[in-house]
């Protein structure tokens, strides 16, 4: 019997490291699946649509949102995110494990709508770091970087909302922690039951 599937939210400012983490972890781990978001906002040099983000139109997401087919939905330096709920319940259904990369206030609405999803923030090891992140990006106007540069502090804030806190120093302990997270959540006794119920019942019986 499959275990139903545990969802993930993962929050950091701009530059701090979540979707490096997320794509090495993605690759650590069999029945997970990183959720795909719509998003309203420019597509950038080397992304594709369907794999980085759904890329829609304005209108586009307006008529989703209007049909509720968003789990989440937050506006973003400008720009609309949201993340499908039926493909996120879809997954979970099958006892996948989902990740959210998300911004706070989404993590807000997916722990009100689900309390049994686990929230886990990234912060950079410093202000410096963060900042020569986003410059050496090299994709976006140094007005855009002096905005995210500003929106971090009190992005950062909202770590006490979380349930894991990772701070992303050294990329393989923070990918390390991450890897942890998922698998305590996997072990948890709940799940073990499901998961490892014809051992339990040939032990037990």
């Amino acid at each position: 019997m499959s275990s139903t599937g545990t969802l993930f939210t993962v929050s950091a400012p701009s530059g701090a490291g979540k979707t490096s983490l997320v794509a090495a972890l993605a690759t650590s781990y069999d029945r997970l699946q990183v959720s795909v978001s719509h998003t309203t906002r420019t597509q950038r040099p080397g992304e594709a649509d369907g794999t980085n983000y759904h890329f829609v139109s304005e209108a586009q997401f307006v008529e989703m949102l209007d049909r509720s087919e968003f789990l989440e939905h937050a506006r973003v330096f400008d720009n609309l995110y949201g993340t499908s709920q039926i493909w996120v319940e879809q997954q979970l259904a099958t006892g996948i494990d989902v990740i959210l990369e998300i911004d706070w206030q989404g993590a807000q609405q997916i722990k009100r709508l689900l309390p049994d999803s686990r929230s886990i923030f990234i912060l950079p090891p410093s202000r410096e770091t963060l900042q020569l992140r986003l410059t050496s990006r090299a994709q976006d106007e140094e007005a855009i970087i002096a905005q995210r540069m500003s929106a971090a502090i009190e992005e950062m804030s909202h770590y006490l909302e979380s349930d894991y806190l990772i701070v992303n120093d050294i990329f393989q302990q923070a990918l390390d922690d991450l890897q942890a997270v998922i698998a305590s959540q996997r072990l948890r006794t709940d799940k073990q039951m499901k998961t490892q119920a014809d051992l339990l019942l040939n032990l037990l019986s």
